[in-house]
Parts: structure tokens; C-alpha cells; sequence
């Protein structure tokens, strides 16, 4: 369709991470890998928690969503860059495209606030724990839960409808791996301000009030820290917050590089490095991080594979 000198365009072409065709194999074969990992590992400690009943507490409901939210944001990016990498024609269809953006920042928004929601939940338990049990009952958990991803859906709809009702008529070749605001803003040949202005606005907005939440989370946790008397009261207690704090730094590091700044700071290289690593790589290692860190992940897995092998 053609509307003056603007064209509807009907697919786009992922230029993805490299031209390089032997790189492109070798890219291929690690991220596969990466891929089975975050779906086994993820699997694993979900199964793990539905299946060990001293697990069903608010912090492993949380955890275990989370597993499930890395699962769905691993799989909207992580396949179709596979599948590019072995294609000659790396294309996706308009309605693809904005499916993808759609699912990537639902998926996206959605472990931002879990994981804001499993900072309160660590400051409950080791700050009021006798109102534990009430603040975060597993009536609130749900209703939480839901929440989170009936607010991650609104945000995911804005950013899909403005970007996709832009005219493109400069090209449809997108400098990424997936269908990103950032770069699609780029091939479009109408002001974008608006969209940029939203973008920062709401993604940024989300971004800081999640984080800021967080750090006050663990402000109150590390004065409550401090208050005990014994090392190794306090060495237990911040092991039970501490795999959560790395997610935090690793997670939220990648988000404010990426969309805490206004599009004419971006470098698409970089953005793409940065997309990569929250997209795909820490979908992988949040179970590991969670499993590794946490003893009774470990107990309960190895109860679990126990209990399989004498069977």
C-alpha cells in the first residue's frame, strides 16, 4: 500500500548480530546451548517447587513465576535469532514483528516487577516477621501476581500501538536481533518524539520506581542486618536475600543502559551486546544463580533426583 510517498511496509528484515557467515555458525551452536539451558534450568526449579510442599511459600511462588517468566523471555527472542542465524533471509512478518515486541515487553515488565515484588517480600520476612504471614498471605501473593501481569500487558499494548502505527518508508531493515523500540523508531520516516518521549517516560519510569523500590527494600534489610550481634546471625540472614541481589545487579544493569537514555545516546552495537545479555543470558543464569546460592533449592533437588533414582 502507498499513501503520498510513504510505504506500509509488510515485513522486516533482522540484520541480527554479525554478516559473518562463519561466525554465524559458531553463534548459532553457543546459543543453542544457552537456550537448552535456560529451558532445563528454569524447568527444573519450577518443577522443583510445585512438586516439594515446604516450597510453597510466597518467596518460591514468586521464584517460581519468575522461572516461568524466564522460560516465555528467553523463547520470544532467543528461537527466531536461532533461526536467523542458519537463514538466508532473515525476515518477519509486520504481524510477527509487533507479536514479538508485544510478548518481549509483557515478558520483560513482568520480571521487573517480580523481582521488585521478591525484594519486598525479603524485606517483610527479615523485617516484620511476625506480620510475614499476613502481609504477604497467599491470597495478596495471587492477587500480586496478577497484578504484575495485568499491568506488564497495558505497558507491553502502548509501546506495540505507537511504535507500529509510525509510517516506514526509509527501509524495513532493522539494525537487532528481535523487534526492539529503539531501532525500529530508527527506520521510521516520521517524527518519533512521541514515541521516545513515551518510552523513556513509561520503560524508564518503570525502571526507576521498580529500582528504587528495591534499594529501599534493602536499606531497611541492611540496617536490620546490622542490628544483629552475631556474625553468623548476620551471615544467615543476608544469604537468604543474597542471590536475590545479584539478580537485582545483573538484571537492572542491562535495563538502564538500555532504555534509561534517549534514543540519539544509543549505539546500536552496544544496545545489541546489551540485549543479548539480558534477553538470552540471564534467563540462563537466574536459575543458577537461585539453585547454587540457596540451600533449600539444593536440598530439595537432591531430595527430588533422589527419590527418582530409588524409583
Amino acid at each position: 500500500m502507498h499513501t503520498g510517498n510513504w510505504t506500509q511496509v509488510s515485513e522486516f528484515i533482522l540484520l541480527g548480530l554479525t554478516d559473518d557467515a562463519v561466525l554465524q555458525i559458531t553463534l548459532f551452536v553457543f546459543f543453542l546451548h544457552v537456550y537448552i539451558i535456560t529451558l532445563l534450568g528454569n524447568i527444573g526449579i519450577a518443577l522443583v517447587i510445585i512438586l516439594t510442599s515446604r516450597l510453597h511459600t510466597p518467596m518460591y511462588f514468586m521464584l517460581c513465576n519468575l522461572s516461568l517468566v524466564d522460560i516465555c523471555y528467553s523463547s520470544v527472542t532467543t528461537p527466531k535469532m536461532l533461526a536467523n542465524f542458519i537463514a538466508q533471509r532473515k525476515a518477519i512478518s509486520f504481524s510477527g514483528c509487533v507479536t514479538q515486541m508485544f510478548l518481549f515487553f509483557t515478558m520483560g515488565s513482568t520480571e521487573v516487577t517480580l523481582i521488585t515484588v521478591m525484594a519486598y517480600d525479603r524485606y517483610v520476612a527479615i523485617c516484620n516477621p511476625l506480620l510475614y504471614s499476613i502481609i504477604m498471605s497467599k491470597r495478596i501473593c495471587i492477587y500480586l501476581v496478577v497484578f504484575i501481569y495485568s499491568i506488564s500487558i497495558l505497558n507491553a499494548l502502548t509501546h506495540a500501538i505507537l511504535t507500529f502505527t509510525l509510517p516506514f518508508c526509509n527501509s524495513n531493515k532493522i539494525t537487532h536481533f528481535y523487534c526492539d523500540v529503539p531501532p525500529i523508531l530508527k527506520i521510521s520516516c516520521s517524527d518519533t518524539t512521541l514515541n521516545e518521549v513515551v518510552l523513556i517516560s513509561v520503560a524508564g519510569g518503570v525502571i526507576v520506581l521498580c529500582l528504587t523500590s528495591i534499594l529501599a527494600s534493602y536499606a531497611f534489610i541492611v540496617s536490620a542486618i546490622l542490628k544483629i550481634k552475631s556474625s553468623e546471625g548476620r551471615w544467615r540472614t543476608f544469604s537468604t536475600c543474597s542471590s536475590h541481589f545479584i539478580c537485582v545487579t545483573l538484571f537492572f544493569g542491562t535495563l538502564v543502559f538500555m532504555y534509561a537514555k534517549p534514543s540519539s545516546g544509543h549505539s546500536m552495537a552496544q544496545d545489541r551486546v546489551a540485549s543479548v545479555f539480558y534477553a538470552v543470558v540471564i534467563p540462563m543464569l537466574n536459575p543458577f544463580i537461585y539453585s547454587l546460592r540457596n540451600r533449600e533449592i539444593k536440598g530439595a533437588l537432591t531430595r527430588t533426583v533422589s527419590r527418582q533414582e530409588f524409583s
